[in-house]
């Protein structure tokens, strides 16, 4: 079966399967998988738990895939039980015992002598509390001793490796659960330049059933979190039917989700359940279509979200902020010339964080922070930049109030089931709120605005419960969307018939946007009903020409404050779009509707420069992902 132009399939054959099949059953087994898709590449693993297969098998596996030019590589998956059971989760080994270690280097002896690639699979960490472990670890915390433990000992495997094949490629991957990497070992801060390569988890599963508090989403954001990592050394991401057996649509958009964040490769797990699967049989057939897509995505683009190494907050929140419409771009390093910063708890790691956000709202920029990443840095001189403060009280409501501080216009806005936040309090005119909940006769801020410097600062309080985010009002989810997404090109609104008619009840707002520097947005609608998308699409600065703070717009950030100028265009030559085209089948949706210019409000006498705005309906299937571009 001819293969794919912008990506390739592979598989991981673990230990079990391995050391049950003889060579008629290798060759038979190859036969029938490959008529069913092009896989490329077979990982050949040579321990698992109490597997250990012997290094002729290892030979027999090679040479049998790669006499069908099927490529190979060895992995590794790091359980065991050897001796005594030691105290971790997942039996996962424990690095401070010396006939663990041993046993993991031979293991990684035996997989260079016969390949010149190893991959290990997501059980490299520990979280081993024996008595030996407790004792090395002293004082640190369990991620201080981990970290420095995974990192002495990667540095020790791969010069193993190394030493025995010059020519092996090593590669570790990552997991999704990327919060708790630095608690069990993980360190890609320093790992990602012991290892020749990095590879991604993005098996997103249930959101409901799974611990781990996955998002679909998740799928694209991990991929571009270890790109930004490593860049141009992300191999790809590694999927599996968990959670999602059920259901092949959910399976085929982790592959879709995977792929269209550029990853190179997509790893399926498991080789043995894939052979004879019904998935296998329709994702060869399906990925003719993504390949199809993925040669017309440019490079993905979207909201910096500050995710520094060995941090850890909020778990997940990006990922549910990318279900709800906001494309995210998790990024390593605080990104000064980005027009807009994303900060969750998350960010906090940084030592230096607020020192950084200051400097950069003061110079122009604009930041979106959590109320999480607010209080974290409550006592190191935040209170300047805003007259917001905490409570510790917590209320609840239905009822929003939407009154952007750049519009002369407010408007309501309501839900089905009360939503959880934090009671935040902010002193009126000091600080602005752009949404605020109602609360009886009182109420309190979902999204507030401080200006500062040339810069603002937006605190968002997120909902107690993240997945409340899709319940919220589309209208309180578009004007999230707005404000964090200033200096893209485009943003999503929502259904509003969609979301009026079922009134949140079922978490309506599911539907998330790619974005990408090619001018391409991809719309992926994960709900079970047609939903009628809002694609917003931004154009040409607007502003009081008279008296609006505004410089040369390639030095100034949209939404900040430049100097006194003038608007380069009118209302008459202000370029519009006229239709969104469907970049497969060309088809044309020329229902553009003009928003609401930003005006003076009140007493004002000016009003900060931002884009002319138009929104575009763009009809999208149930479960389904539409690609399109703008016509001007």
């Amino acid at each position: 079966m001819e293969g794919y132009k912008n990506f390739e399939v592979s598989a991981y054959a673990w230990a079990y399967y391995l050391n049950d099949a003889d060579e008629e059953k290798l060759k038979a087994d190859l036969d029938r998988a490959l008529q069913k898709a092009p896989i490329a590449k077979i990982y050949v693993e040579n321990h698992r738990g109490r597997a250990d297969v012997p290094i002729e098998k290892l030979r027999l596996a090679k040479k049998v895939f790669e006499a069908k030019g099927v490529r190979t590589a060895g992995g590794i998956t790091a359980t065991v039980l050897e001796g005594e059971r030691k105290p971790s989760v997942m039996d996962v080994f424990c690095y401070t015992e010396k006939a663990h270690r041993d046993k993991f280097l031979n293991i990684v002896r035996d997989l260079s002598e016969v390949f010149d690639e190893i991959i290990l699979d997501d059980y490299f960490f520990t979280s081993c509390r024996c008595e030996k472990c407790i004792q090395a670890k002293g004082k640190m915390t369990w991620a201080q001793y981990r970290t420095k433990l995974m990192t002495d000992f990667s540095k020790e495997i791969v010069s193993l490796a190394h030493s025995i094949n010059p020519n092996l490629k090593f590669v570790i991957k990552y997991p999704n659960w990327y919060e708790s990497f630095a608690e069990n070992g993980y360190c890609p801060g320093t790992q990602k330049d012991i290892f020749d390569g990095i590879f991604t988890g993005t098996e997103s599963r249930s959101p409901y059933w799974s611990q781990q508090h996955l998002q679909s989403y998740m799928s694209f954001s991990n991929i571009r979190l270890l790109e930004n990592t490593a860049p141009g050394r992300n191999g790809g991401g590694w999927i599996d039917p968990g959670g999602s057996a059920d259901n092949s649509s959910v399976f085929m958009r982790q592959a879709d989700l995977t792929l269209y964040a550029k990853g190179k490769e997509l790893m399926l797990f498991n080789y043995e359940w894939m052979i004879d699967s019904p998935l296998l049989s329709y994702l060869g057939q399906y990925l003719r279509r993504t390949d199809a897509v993925c040669g017309k995505l440019g490079t993905p683009a979207g909201v910096k979200a500050y995710e520094p190494y060995d941090g850890e907050g909020e778990d997940q929140l990006y990922n549910y902020l990318g279900m709800m419409g906001i494309p995210i771009d998790p990024v390593r390093d605080f990104d000064f010339d980005a027009p807009l910063m994303f900060l969750a708890a998350n960010a906090l790691y940084d030592s230096d964080i607020y020192e950084k956000l200051e400097k950069y709202v003061r110079a122009g920029g604009n930041a979106v922070i959590t109320a999480g990443f607010f209080k974290g840095v409550l006592d190191k001189g935040i209170k300047d930049m805003t007259s917001v403060r905490t409570t510790d009280r917590h209320i609840s409501g239905s009822e929003f109030v939407i009154g952007n501080r750049n519009f002369n216009v407010s408007f309501t806005a309501s839900c089905a089931e009360k939503i959880g936040f934090e009671a935040l309090n902010y002193k009126t005119n000091a600080t602005w709120t752009d949404i605020f909940v109602q609360a009886g006769e009182d109420n309190y801020p979902v999204l507030t605005e401080d200006q500062y410097g040339k810069g603002r600062l937006f605190i968002l309080n997120v909902p107690e419960n993240f997945a409340d985010l899709y319940k919220l009002p589309a209208q309180v989810r578009e004007t999230i969307a707005k404000h964090m997404t200033m200096g893209l090109s485009a943003y999503l609104g929502t259904d509003e018939a969609f979301a009026i008619a079922d009134k949140g009840s079922r978490g309506s707002g599911r539907v998330s946007l790619l974005s990408y520097d090619n001018g391409v947005y991809g719309i992926v609608n994960y709900e079970e009903r047609a939903v009628n998308a809002r694609l917003i699409v931004r154009g040409d600065m607007y502003g009081d020409d008279e008296t609006m703070w505004y410089g040369d717009q390639a030095d100034v950030k949209p939404g900040s404050f430049g100097e006194v100028g003038t608007l380069s265009k009118t209302d008459e030559t202000a370029r519009r779009p006229v239709a969104a085209v469907d970049i497969e089948s060309g088809q044309e949706y020329r229902q553009v509707m003009n928003l609401p210019k930003p005006a003076w409000r009140h007493d004002s006498a000016s009003i900060i420069p931002e884009p002319l705005e138009y929104a575009i309906n763009v009809p999208v299937a149930p479960g389904a992902i539409k690609f399109v571009t703008v016509k001007f």
